[in-house]
């Protein structure tokens, strides 16, 4: 008896490496938020060329996720409305606008994100308590380029994300039954 209580107690302390598991990444050049900030900080307004960004591996052509804005984006982007006069936009932003189709926009997007379902495996499995931890980061840049040279770039994201996720569900894989009955009768 000992033994199988001993071999009970192991199996269900090890039960938590059988919850399932995920990662969401956007595929690119970086491997973390810093590496990506240090390419964008080379990256220097009226000097750094179009031959400079594909030698940093920012080339829509060769590179996964990076899009291409064209006119009509950067204007939506940087003017949304009417109300945002052309004294509040950045030198190079106006500059791009005023060029109309001689200018385009890059926009760099990538991410890596982690999902990790921690806690009890049978009370995730029966759906009675699901607890989702995700750790991370994003990365999102802009580049404005006219005339083979970047005129305006800006940068966002998170470079730490760290999210938890629970649910509860007090009948556990009856929760949805009801739901699932009413839909039926339809």
């Amino acid at each position: 008896m000992k033994k199988t209580t001993t071999f009970f107690l192991l199996f269900l302390a090890g039960c938590s490496s059988l919850l399932p598991e995920g990662d969401v990444k956007v595929e690119g050049p970086w491997h973390s938020f810093e590496e990506a900030q240090e390419a964008f900080d080379k990256i220097i307004p009226y000097s750094t060329t179009l031959e400079d960004l594909k030698a940093m591996k920012l080339d829509p052509r060769t590179q996964p996720n990076i899009a291409i804005l064209n006119y009509s984006d950067v204007l939506q982007r940087f003017a949304p409305n009417a109300s945002i006069g052309i004294d509040h936009l950045d030198a190079g932003v106006w500059e791009c606008i005023q060029a109309k189709t001689a200018c385009q926009g890059y926009e760099v997007t990538q991410k890596s994100l982690k999902r990790d379902r921690t806690g009890n495996f049978f009370s995730d499995f029966l759906n009675f308590k699901r607890e989702v931890e995700v750790t991370g980061w994003s990365f999102n840049g802009v580049l404005l380029v006219k005339e083979n040279l970047v005129i305006y770039k800006l940068v966002s994201g998170q470079p730490l994300i760290h999210e938890q996720e629970k649910n509860k569900n007090p009948l556990g894989p009856l929760q949805g039954a009801g739901e699932a009955a009413v839909k039926s009768s339809f």
